[in-house]
């Protein structure tokens, strides 16, 4: 789930009395007014998250049209918004990547006979290093994967801070362990030669 204290990516997230009340039904009402300025604001960064993680555009772009549906039912203030998408768009993709949905259009293009690559050996070892990466990042605990993810992508120290309810001084250990985590899964899953 996004960030405490901010609701879910699944259900529509409230704050009442400083506490947080989680629905799983969608609201009937109007869209939110400063839901079209949020998203061309914030789309360009979700998006990347996403990809980031999924390494797919066209993942990551269906994966920013759930996080876009979650805060157009949420109540985050616009002033949050920012580092509520970026969260919601790491464990929405993270959940796309550990849930294994990726699988049938892997299957779907290993189908199509696709063009050959001049290089293919390079190819290969390419994908497989991506692939052994993103397995291993899913395997990470979550707060870990998704503080690598959003400073990978580009955030700042202050806005991962914000984003992760972190203090900005803690973010740089967080990563480093989140690096480190991420090595070690990397290594006792490397294959043998």
């Amino acid at each position: 789930m996004p960030a405490e204290g901010h609701g879910g990516v699944a259900g529509v997230a409230e704050r009442k009395g400083g506490g947080v009340a989680v629905s799983d039904r969608p609201s009937r009402e109007a869209v939110r007014a400063d839901l079209e300025e949020v998203f061309r604001a914030a789309y360009p960064r979700v998006v990347a998250v996403a990809a980031r993680v999924l390494g797919s555009r066209d993942e990551a772009e269906d994966v920013a049209q759930e996080v876009f549906l979650a805060f157009a039912r949420s109540s985050v203030p616009a002033g949050e918004a920012g580092g509520w998408l970026s969260v919601a768009a790491a464990h929405t993709a993270l959940n796309q990547l550990r849930s294994g949905r990726r699988r049938a259009s892997r299957e779907e293009a290993a189908d199509d006979g696709g063009t050959v690559c001049p290089d293919v050996a390079d190819t290969v070892v390419t994908l497989d290093e991506r692939r052994r990466v993103r397995a291993a990042l899913a395997r990470l605990p979550r707060r870990q994967a998704v503080a690598l993810v959003l400073r990978h992508s580009g955030l700042s120290y202050a806005e991962v801070a914000a984003a992760l309810d972190l203090s900005p001084g803690s973010v740089g250990t967080t990563v480093r362990r989140a690096e480190s985590a991420l090595r070690e899964e990397l290594n006792r899953h490397a294959p043998s030669e």
